[in-house]
């Protein structure tokens, strides 16, 4: 590989870098809370997966159909179907996030309602 890298290169590499330090400090405080637990086979399953994908990806000959495909326009394809459901995911995210509070404040006010009817014991 003589060639240099870019700078699109040494920027996706500190935002790998940046997503996965961040990554770490999502798990130290998911096991500084206790809630570390039914998360950790989810984490576990998906570092495992990942590290499989990138062995079967390393071999000589899957290495010359990525040199292949690259020069097709099946990475504009993939990075299109990518930043859609990176878009989707941000959405859901936004959508769960908003509506909890809302939830939560239903569910308050049924409380309070429903602790008026109450009568009052002395």
């Amino acid at each position: 590989m003589g060639e240099t890298f870019s700078v699109s290169t040494w920027a996706n590499i500190l935002v790998i870098a940046g997503l996965v330090l961040y990554g770490f400090r999502l798990f130290a405080e998911y096991q500084a809370r206790g809630r570390w637990a039914k998360n950790i086979t989810g984490l576990l399953a998906g570092l495992g997966m990942l590290v499989l994908a990138l062995a079967l990806s390393l071999t000589p000959r899957n290495a010359e159909l990525i040199l292949v495909l690259a020069r097709t326009p099946v990475a504009v394809v993939l990075v299109w179907i990518s930043s859609s459901l990176l878009l989707a995911a941000v959405a859901a995210f936004g959508v769960i996030t908003y509506s909890r509070p809302l939830r939560l404040w239903h569910e308050r006010k049924i409380a309070r309602d429903l602790h008026r009817e109450l009568p009052k014991i002395p």
